[in-house]
């Protein structure tokens, strides 16, 4: 037997009884003639109205509230509970000489007080739970480092493509990355079906993923929280994270250029780890030196095309000849595209 029929027969049950009762107060009691159609058509619109609206009254009201709870963060819910209570304590204490007024108002002041000051309390605390902590000095402790700690200042969203990279495991433990990373649910399910797909690349992407996620969990400073959160109504993951993003004033750190737009374009920050790795470049002025291996021929005559560590392309003018071998050059110009950074160098002649 499903709760929400459980409900329905519930609710049949009293409101049938109630109409019972309405029927014998309209009649006018048992002795009148007619008493009986009164009640039997009360009754029966009562035991109607009660399986067909209980559930509105009771059960949906009830699965929304929870849905509303499981995708509302830890810190939030703390903060709407201990609002709440102190909104009932203020109210509380205001009962006493508010039942003493006089007529209605002694009786329904103190109600009215209690619901307003337990609303204020819970907006209060939910929207300056920052500021509120920040005063408290509210500190998290470092898993694995003991005696340190560090200051909370919110949380992170982690995308798929993050984790995956494993970049982000090198950054956090720099301690650049300020906040409590979370990863929700659906971000892991979509991981999961990664590593187990049939093509070989998709799966060993997906398991460098979870062995990136486990040693972010073990080896981080920054603290690592899985969530439950999730908005069932939305299938892709992407407008997942920008509406969690949105809902919990929360950046998402990623390394996808798709993802990236959206978020930006929907007002939610957004922490690229592409863009760390070129603001971080070593910077190159023409007229350097450095040792370089030529790997292929580039687009023009005799040109030669070499990377840097970091991935930069050098293109060496007349470094065809010295293909698959190490070279002196000289830094001649440095560009800067879209697509990244870009070294243009001729050989060093010596004297």
């Amino acid at each position: 037997m499903s709760l929400d029929f459980f409900a329905r027969l519930i609710g049949m049950i009293v409101l049938g009884i109630g109409g019972w009762e309405l029927g014998l107060i309209v009649s006018g009691g048992a002795e009148q003639p007619d008493y009986m159609r009164w009640v039997l058509s009360l009754a029966l619109a009562g035991a109607a109205l009660g399986l067909l609206l209980t559930p509105y009254l009771t059960t949906k009201p009830a699965a929304w509230v929870r849905g509303q709870i499981r995708q509302m963060p830890a810190t939030d819910l703390l903060a709407a509970i201990i609002g709440l209570v102190i909104g009932l304590i203020i109210s509380a204490l205001l009962a006493l000489p508010l039942s003493m007024l006089p007529d209605y108002f002694g009786k329904i002041l103190p109600f009215a007080a209690a619901v307003v000051l337990g609303y204020l309390g819970i907006a209060t605390m939910v929207m300056r739970q920052r500021d509120l902590y920040q005063l408290l000095g509210r500190q998290v402790a470092l898993p694995g480092r003991e005696g340190k700690r560090w200051a909370g200042t919110g949380y992170v969203l982690v995308d798929t493509s993050a984790i995956i990279d494993g970049r982000i495991a090198d950054i956090c433990r720099t301690g650049f990355v300020q906040g409590t990373l979370l990863i929700p649910r659906f971000v892991l399910s979509e991981l999961q079906q990664i590593a187990d797909s049939q093509d070989i690349l998709r799966r060993n992407r997906g398991r460098r993923g979870l062995d990136m996620l486990s040693r972010l969990q073990k080896e981080s400073f920054v603290p690592v929280e899985i969530s439950d959160i999730d908005f069932e109504e939305i299938h892709d993951v992407d407008s997942k994270l920008v509406k969690a993003g949105k809902n919990l004033r929360s950046p998402i750190i990623t390394n996808d250029y798709n993802l990236n737009r959206v978020a930006e374009l929907q007002g939610v920050r957004v922490l690229n780890i592409n863009e760390l790795a070129n603001a971080v470049k070593s910077v190159v002025m023409p007229g350097e030196e450095m040792v370089v291996r030529i790997i292929q021929e580039g687009k023009e005559v005799n040109q030669g095309v070499a990377y840097l560590d970091d991935g930069t392309m050098v293109v060496v003018e007349g470094g065809r000849r010295f293909l698959n071998n190490q070279l002196d050059i000289v830094v001649t110009r440095v560009l800067q595209t879209v697509a990244g950074r870009m070294i243009f160098a001729q050989p060093k002649v010596e004297n």
